[in-house]
Protein backbone atom coordinates (compact mmCIF):
# COMPACT_ATOMS: atom_id res chain seq x y z
CA UNK A 1 0.00 0.00 0.00
CA UNK A 2 1.54 3.40 -0.94
CA UNK A 3 1.96 6.30 1.42
CA UNK A 4 -1.53 8.27 1.74
CA UNK A 5 0.22 11.29 0.91
CA UNK A 6 -0.01 13.48 -2.46
CA UNK A 7 3.20 13.23 -5.04
CA UNK A 8 5.21 16.41 -5.28
CA UNK A 9 7.34 17.11 -8.31
CA UNK A 10 11.01 16.24 -7.50
CA UNK A 11 12.48 19.61 -7.82
CA UNK A 12 14.31 22.05 -5.76
CA UNK A 13 11.65 23.85 -3.91
CA UNK A 14 10.06 20.44 -2.80
CA UNK A 15 13.35 19.58 -1.27
CA UNK A 16 13.84 22.60 0.39
CA UNK A 17 10.24 22.58 2.18
CA UNK A 18 10.64 18.94 3.49
CA UNK A 19 11.48 19.21 6.76
CA UNK A 20 14.49 18.50 8.82
CA UNK A 21 13.30 15.11 10.81
CA UNK A 22 13.59 11.73 9.86
CA UNK A 23 10.98 10.26 8.01
CA UNK A 24 9.89 7.29 4.96
CA UNK A 25 9.87 8.55 1.51
CA UNK A 26 8.76 7.44 -1.96
CA UNK A 27 10.04 7.96 -5.33
CA UNK A 28 8.03 7.97 -8.29
CA UNK A 29 8.47 8.20 -11.91
CA UNK A 30 6.12 10.71 -14.00
CA UNK A 31 3.15 8.39 -13.78
CA UNK A 32 2.85 8.05 -10.03
CA UNK A 33 4.60 4.47 -10.50
CA UNK A 34 6.11 3.66 -7.10
CA UNK A 35 10.15 3.32 -7.97
CA UNK A 36 11.30 2.84 -4.30
CA UNK A 37 10.89 3.45 -0.50
CA UNK A 38 13.61 4.48 1.97
CA UNK A 39 14.02 6.40 5.02
CA UNK A 40 16.29 8.64 6.89
CA UNK A 41 15.76 12.83 7.40
CA UNK A 42 13.86 14.08 4.51
CA UNK A 43 15.84 17.04 3.31
CA UNK A 44 18.92 15.59 3.20
CA UNK A 45 17.87 11.96 1.52
CA UNK A 46 15.97 14.20 -0.79
CA UNK A 47 19.06 16.54 -2.03
CA UNK A 48 20.67 13.34 -2.72
CA UNK A 49 17.84 11.92 -4.75
CA UNK A 50 17.70 15.27 -6.70
CA UNK A 51 20.67 15.23 -7.40
CA UNK A 52 21.20 11.82 -8.79
CA UNK A 53 17.92 12.22 -10.77
CA UNK A 54 16.69 8.61 -10.13
CA UNK A 55 12.63 9.78 -9.73
CA UNK A 56 10.34 12.67 -11.35
CA UNK A 57 8.01 12.53 -7.96
CA UNK A 58 8.25 11.87 -4.58
CA UNK A 59 5.92 12.07 -1.38
CA UNK A 60 7.23 11.25 2.55
CA UNK A 61 5.42 11.27 6.09
CA UNK A 62 7.10 11.96 9.24
CA UNK A 63 8.70 9.93 12.02
CA UNK A 64 9.64 10.67 15.58
CA UNK A 65 13.23 9.01 15.41
CA UNK A 66 15.43 7.40 12.83
CA UNK A 67 14.99 4.04 14.41
CA UNK A 68 11.17 4.39 13.56
CA UNK A 69 11.14 5.42 10.00
CA UNK A 70 13.60 2.83 9.54
CA UNK A 71 10.59 0.32 10.71
CA UNK A 72 7.77 2.34 9.19
CA UNK A 73 10.26 1.94 5.89
CA UNK A 74 10.61 -1.94 6.39
CA UNK A 75 6.20 -2.46 7.15
CA UNK A 76 6.30 0.12 3.82
CA UNK A 77 8.25 -2.17 1.25
CA UNK A 78 6.52 -5.83 2.26
CA UNK A 79 3.05 -4.15 1.93
CA UNK A 80 3.84 -2.97 -1.96
CA UNK A 81 5.77 -6.33 -2.63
Amino acid sequence: MPLQKPWRDLERKTVAAAPDRPGVYELGDASGTVLAVDHGVLRDELKSVLAYGDADRVRWTEAHTLEQASELADEHRDRLE
